[in-house]
Parts: structure tokens; sequence; C-alpha cells
């Protein structure tokens, strides 16, 4: 059995790429990166085709994480019945997944941070806007976490 999981956030150069190269990196640790598919996408196209934002970068290279080959691209229709669980970085993205997403292609679609209630926040701060990528970067690990447990029942 495998799974897969797609990270979205807006122009998909921060916080999703972010999520999307920490989780990769807790799979590689356990062993299951045969099992389980790691991509992100954005919802705008403004940055299709480049490297994660040098901020996002800074923190992974910081973490000794690599983010080798990743590159920009938009959400398309068809990666609802690509991947299983689809997880938006904020609201607004979940609202644009959603509108995007046929919703007969069975994908979940859940918002990050309901991976973190204690937190009591319901969007990921984008850092293109507020230049905190270490604070980004504190909840992707801790969520990625508690959803690599998540992943790892599904697998079994």
């Amino acid at each position: 059995m495998s799974y897969s999981v797609l990270f979205v956030c807006l122009g998909n150069i921060c916080r999703s790429p972010m999520a999307e190269a920490v989780f990769r990196d807790f799979v590689r640790r356990e062993g299951l990166q045969d099992r389980i598919t790691i991509d992100s996408a954005g919802t705008g196209d403004w940055h299709v085709g480049q490297a994660p934002h040098e901020g996002t970068r800074g923190v992974l290279d910081d973490y000794q994480i690599s983010y080798d080959g990743m590159k920009a691209r938009q959400l398309v229709s068809s990666d609802g019945g690509q991947f299983d669980l689809i997880v938006a970085m904020d609201s607004r993205n979940e609202r644009d997944i959603r509108s995007i997403l046929d919703p007969t292609a069975g994908s979940e679609v859940i918002r990050f941070l309901s991976l973190l209630p204690e937190k009591g926040m319901a969007d990921v701060p984008d850092p293109y806007y507020t230049g905190n990528f270490e604070e980004v970067y504190g909840l992707v690990k801790e969520g990625c976490e508690r959803l690599l447990v998540k992943v790892k029942e599904r697998l079994r």
C-alpha cells in the first residue's frame, strides 16, 4: 500500500515547499520514501518554475534539509485524482483548492493547522509577507511530525 500527500499554498515558493521538504526528510528518516509520495503546488501561477524562496531555502539549509530539484508548480484539477491527501496552508488556499478540484476525485482536503489544534491558529502565516520563515518552520516541523503519525496509521 502507498499514500500520497500534496501541500498547497499561494505561490508554491514559501510554505508548501517548506512543508514538502520537511515531510520528505521525515519520511526518508523512517525509510518510507518508497511508500509515500510527496509534492507541493500553489494555487497561483506567479512563480511557476522557480526554486523555493530564498527565505525558505535559508531555513532549510540551517536545518540541513534538502530541497534539491524543487520547482514551483500550479495546482491543477487532476491533482485531485493523484493525491490521497491535499494539505492547504491557509483558509484561502483551502477554498481555492476546493474550487479547482473535482469533488468526486476522492482526495481528502485538510488545513495544515488542523494538525495542531492547540496552537489556536487557523492559517500558517505567509512568510512572503511577514518575513518570519523561522516561525513558519517551527509550525511546519511540528505539523509534519503529526502528519507522519497519521499517514503511517493509514499505511497499515
